[in-house]
């Protein structure tokens, strides 16, 4: 046999990788759909931050295997070549695809290898292009997810190749390729859960084929043993060795994979495979009736659907169902292939017995035979069963092609074979082109699951058609009533919408579905863990109102009663006690929630809003700089720890605000905020003229940009630019037409710089009508009137303004001034009283430092929920909420600058006086 054995030729492996090409070319334009958006583009285990080691402590979707929403799904091999893929391309959908792809190739050339064992040259080529072009692959090739099948594939095929040379001359074990054998299943397994099965495999080919027994030989020995009538024989003897060394280094692969799932089973509810929680018969007819299913996909791949799950297949709830029809034929032939591959000897029989061996052995594990799958149908776990079938139909086809009469039509309709599969392979890798696509193509096969109408209406809603998103999840609800997610869907689109009434009565009816809590059981057992999600969404839809607060806390702990890990549920209610003004409950909640996960940057994040609230903004940094080692991107983390730092006062910690803050701007180029605060920061270094630019890009980004306006209008104001200010106040009052202190600039700046003592009187005027008792207005008007030579207007306008504020000293050392001119008329004319430090540009520099606005649309708290997406994973949402903030509290520096600047004005205006007073 081992001589029979050939290598793959350099033509047979061009022919394979032309024909792959061929069929798999436009996979390349496909993008991250369905699985893929959890395993790839929300699964944090791909990114170069999160520590190697995660990936041996997580499940194939990035969640933890201790955790009881984790699928169990342990793929830290597959899981690695996606962090590969990420390290080079990122999200680059084109590399995954492309290396999907090639690995491809490599198990179709492998497979020929394979094939070479049982079946002549081009019979053995004939099943590789079969399998090649398969329709039924596409799933397995253009998911980026199906690389599990594929990796998995390739080292189960190698295993058995390994395998086939064990034994040596004179049927001598030779043990390297069985530890070889050994390590390729255990990486196998790593890769995909079904590699184990290949040592079933390995040990019918040791039995049936290495050794050459028959089923009746190996019943005739066994008898003749019973009996005492013989002994076993030393080739039998090896043969059990060999098996024994198998079976237990394949215990040991069973053990170690028990202890990572931690010896629980995935939880899977009556959605994702409804079979599974149904009373007997119906949970046995049902699951024998899918293995014909499966079996016509292979034969006829004509209708084709990326999930089979909900009500895609009704139950099978009586013998007399004309279905089980189906699971007659198909046992009693299968039967029949069996007894003739198990019963006779010859080359026929071993190659339909391995063919058997590769489509049933490989399928066990999803059968739902042993024990529940999360999957009714999945077209990807029929990629290694197929090789089996490829053999079969090929060593069919050289019987027909053997015969004269037969063999022009063997060739004909192998032809046509291979090229509708090609074609239909083709047409299909393009409804995996986006998530519209396909689900669109799946509803044309199957209108009966709701989760299509369901990821369907997810589509829309990712492209903001909310109406027509609308449409698919109502429809949803009325294939499958009783679908929480579904309901969840419709309430959160009517959100979305603004119809919060609709979409309170989604969420009730939705709620009013959920089992009733059972004591001493444990709920998620009984419900989809992401269906917890009908509380918080509820509870953030109703805490938008004021009064309703209670009730939305009320629903945050209901959730938390239910499952004390809901992690979710403490960081909504986290952000509601903040809202309530219960700063120390809500870092309890944010507490609770990171003993659940300490690797989560948004909870530090969220904790450091917490201390912010709680006036320490030393833990406010600390827990900031926690969210930032996390995740180093973590923009509102950039943003507000850089703020912080600003707001500190310590020249020492501007250097790091500012790399934060360049950051954030690279991060997120199109937020004028960022830009804003570099200005500030750069104004705060006396960098007059970065400021400038800083300033002028946060206002293209976003022209009505009041702090913005004003502090570039005061940085030329401050620099002895007051005419290149005009302008930009003109902006900010066009925007903003009651905004006192670029009035009063403006104001200042007419009066001492253009002599326009009409257009100044009218700023100060219009100060004074929205805020009469507005000193600085009132005190600048006086000014104005003393110009005008209206002594007596400007007298009475200085004792109102002392009035306003009795202990302004200099207000009162001006009445007098005035009050002299009034008593000497011939000292007038040659007298000017300034605007409150306006006489110099320097003193106007000063005076006006305490008018610096800082205004940080500031983002606070945090991350939202609305995540729940029908049977879609979980996705955690930040949300951007921004606190314009006019006048922020003073630290105790900014306090004592300001007394500094308050007694140097003082200084400046005694001066003043002195002049004025002819000393």
């Amino acid at each position: 046999l081992l001589e029979k054995m050939a290598d793959v030729s350099l033509k047979e492996a061009a022919l394979i990788v032309g024909v792959v090409a061929a069929c798999y070319w436009n996979s390349l334009f496909c993008g991250f759909v369905f699985d893929d958006v959890s395993a790839i583009l929300d699964n944090k285990d791909l990114h170069p931050s999160t520590p190697l080691k995660n990936l041996f402590q997580n499940d194939f979707w990035g969640t933890p295997m201790s955790e009881e929403r984790s699928h169990k799904s342990y793929r830290p091999l597959t899981v690695l070549t996606f962090r590969l893929n990420y390290l080079f391309s990122e999200l680059n959908a084109v590399y995954y695809h492309f290396l999907n792809l090639v690995f491809h190739v490599v198990v179709c050339v492998v497979f020929l290898k394979v094939c070479k064992l049982f079946l002549d040259n081009r019979s053995s080529v004939v099943a590789s292009l079969l399998f090649a072009v398969h329709p039924i692959h596409t799933e397995a090739v253009t998911g980026v997810v199906g690389r599990a099948e594929l990796l998995s594939s390739i080292f189960f095929l190698a295993a058995f190749l390994s395998y086939t040379k064990s034994k040596g001359p004179d049927n001598t074990i030779v043990w390297t390729p069985i530890a070889v054998t050994v390590f390729l299943v255990a990486v196998a397994t790593l890769c995909k859960e079904q590699g184990i099965t290949v040592v079933g495999i390995c040990c019918v080919y040791e039995v049936f084929i290495a050794q050459g027994y028959t089923l009746p030989v190996l019943l005739d020995t066994a008898v003749q043993i019973l009996r005492g009538k013989g002994s076993i024989p030393f080739s039998m003897l090896q043969t059990l060795l060999k098996l024994i060394v198998l079976m237990f280094s394949t215990l040991l692969l069973v053990v170690v994979r028990v202890q990572v799932i931690q010896s629980q089973l995935p939880v899977f509810t009556r959605f994702d495979n409804p079979a599974a929680v149904s009373p007997s018969p119906a949970r046995q007819l049902t699951f024998n009736y899918l293995l014909p299913v499966n079996a016509w996909l292979l034969l006829n791949p004509s209708e084709l659907c990326c999930d089979w799950t909900m009500g895609t297949i009704p139950l099978v709830e009586s013998l007399l169902d004309v279905r089980n029809v189906a699971t007659l034929t198909f046992f009693c032939f299968l039967g029949s292939l069996i007894v003739f591959s198990l019963r006779y000897p010859g080359e026929s029989s071993k190659t339909v017995l391995m063919a058997l061996c590769l489509i049933v052995l490989p399928f066990i594990p999803a059968s739902n035979l042993f024990f529940p799958v999360g999957f009714v149908v999945a077209e990807r776990v029929l990629y290694v069963p197929s090789m089996g079938f490829c053999i079969l139909v090929a060593h069919g086809w050289k019987k027909l092609s053997n015969k004269s009469v037969l063999r022009k039509i063997s060739w004909v309709c192998l032809t046509a074979v291979l090229l509708t599969h090609a074609l239909k392979t083709l047409h299909r890798n393009w409804d995996w082109e986006s998530e519209y696509t396909l689900f669109m193509s799946a509803l044309k096969v199957n209108k009966n699951n709701a989760k299509l109408w369901n990821n369907v209406g997810h589509a829309l809603e990712n492209e903001k058609n909310f109406e027509r998103a609308l449409q698919f999840f109502i429809q949803a609800t009325q294939v499958q009533p009783d679908d929480i997610g579904a309901h969840m869907n419709v309430g959160r689109t009517y959100k979305n919408l603004n119809k919060t009434k609709e979409a309170e009565e989604s969420y009730m009816i939705a709620k009013s579905l959920m089992p009733q809590i059972i004591p001493g059981k444990k709920y998620a057992a009984r419900v989809a863990p992401n269906h917890l999600n009908v509380y918080i969404n509820l509870a953030n839809l109703i805490r938008a109102n004021e009064s309703r607060l209670e009730e939305a806390d009320q629903l945050y702990r209901q959730a938390i009663s239910m499952r004390p890990d809901f992690k979710q549920a403490y960081i909504s209610r986290g952000e509601l006690l903040l809202k309530m003004n219960k700063p120390l409950k809500a870092k309890e909640a944010y507490l609770r929630a990171l003993d659940l996960d300490r690797n989560n940057a948004d909870l530090w994040y969220n904790l450091a809003i917490v201390y912010i609230e709680l006036k320490d903004p030393t833990e406010a940094l600390k827990n900031f700089n926690r969210a930032l080692e996390l995740n180093p991107t973590h923009k509102l983390a950039l943003f507000n720890s850089a703020l912080l730092m600003q707001e500190s006062g310590d020249a020492r910690l501007r250097p790091e605000a500012k790399q934060r803050l360049l950051h954030y701007v690279k991060e997120e180029p199109q937020d004028a905020n960022g830009y804003f605060n570099l200005g500030m920061l750069a104004m705060d270094d006396k960098k007059d003229m970065e400021a400038e630019a800083w300033m002028k890009k946060a206002i293209r980004l976003q022209p009505n940009f009041r702090s913005a306006l004003f502090n570039l209008a005061l940085l030329y104001s401050q620099t002895g630019k007051e005419l290149m200010a005009l302008p930009v106040l003109e902006d900010l009052l066009r925007y903003y037409p009651d905004h006192t202190k670029g009035l009063i600039l403006k104001g200042d700046i007419l009066m001492n710089q253009k002599k326009d003592i009409v257009g100044a009187k009218m700023c100060f005027e219009k100060i004074l009508e929205l805020d009469p008792t507005n000193v600085q207005g009132k005190h600048n008007l006086c000014v104005v009137y003393f110009e005008e030579r209206d002594l007596i207007k400007a007298e009475k306008c200085l004792v109102e303004t002392l009035a306003l504020a009795p202990h302004e000293e200099y207000i009162q050392r001006h009445l007098n001034i005035v009050r002299s001119k009034i008593a000497s008329l011939s000292a007038t004319e040659q007298s000017s009283l300034p605007a409150d430090g306006t006489a110099t540009a320097e003193e106007k520099k000063n005076s006006f430092q305490n008018l610096k606005e800082v205004k940080n649309e500031q983002k606070t708290t945090q991350t939202t929920v609305d995540n729940s997406k029908g049977h879609s994973k979980n996705k955690k949402r930040t949300e951007k909420n921004s606190m314009d903030k006019e006048t922020p509290k003073k630290s105790t520096k900014e306090i004592k600058d300001i007394e500094k600047k308050r007694v140097a004005a003082l200084k400046r205006l005694e001066e003043i006086e002195r002049i004025l007073n002819g000393e």
